[in-house]
């Protein structure tokens, strides 16, 4: 009798999707002209400053006329994001599709894989999709409270990398699930029953060696790559505003 194939990716198909998609999404940016991918930004990318002139005109205001302190240059790109300042409510999802550069795509893609994957098998695709578009908008959210009268755009699916890794890590270290102890079995007699282990309890979760092991290399890789990433994030876009303006 012949065996079943195995697949190449041993991915679940919803995870698969989006990587690709992310893949080919900065593939497609990279193709484009500085000016349509700044249109681009501007259109999906997620700047708080818009959302706050809507209410608040003259604090975003004091903002611009800092950021123009520093050169005229920055001054029209936060002009340009600005825009009419009016909220564009799609921009705290959309944002998440959009990267600052292969670096960025491919982090997070890794992560989103690694540890999507198991929250995948568990959720089912439906409400797997639903978690990361929430987490998403949750991390937008949180930016926005502590980065109101930003004019810089906001890219990147770590909010929502953050969220499956968040999900992952209550029941992966569980006794039986994929990273947690061994239950003696030669081997799983079902693949899916291991993702579906009971979520550990915060206070128990506290106390699992791999889970706090995880934890802190989880904030120390957050630290050390959004330390290397934030500013990579902002001369991408800055790049881009230069070279349109310099023209061909």
């Amino acid at each position: 009798m012949r065996g079943r194939r195995e697949r190449i990716f041993n991915l679940p198909p919803v995870v698969l999707w989006i990587v690709a998609l992310l893949a080919a999404i900065e593939g497609l940016a990279n193709l484009l002209s500085p000016e349509a991918y700044l249109e681009i930004l501007r259109r999906f990318a997620f700047v708080p400053g818009r959302f706050t002139f809507a209410f608040d005109s003259d604090r975003v205001s004091l903002t611009f006329n800092s950021i123009a302190d520093d050169g005229e240059l920055r001054a029209q790109a936060a002009a340009f994001f600005l825009g009419h300042g009016k909220p564009q409510w799609w921009t705290p999802l959309t944002y998440a599709f959009l990267h600052g550069g292969w670096l960025h795509v491919g982090m997070n893609c890794l992560w989103f894989a690694a540890f999507g994957s198991a929250v995948a098998r568990r959720f089912g695709a439906p409400r797997f999709l639903l978690f990361c578009a929430v987490a998403a908008i949750a991390g937008a959210a949180m930016h926005y409270l502590t980065h109101m009268t930003d004019l810089q755009p906001v890219v990147g699916a770590s909010a929502a990398v953050s969220g499956v890794m968040a999900a992952a890590v209550r029941f992966v270290f569980h006794p039986g699930a994929p990273l947690g102890e061994s239950l003696g079995f030669a081997q799983r007699a079902d693949e899916d029953l291991a993702y579906r282990q009971p979520a550990l309890p915060l206070r128990k979760m506290l106390s699992n060696r791999g889970a706090i092991s995880f934890l802190f290399f989880w904030f120390l890789a957050n630290f050390l790559f959004g330390t290397i990433s934030v500013p990579l994030g902002v001369t991408h876009a800055t790049v881009a505003w230069e070279a349109l303006n310099r023209g061909p």
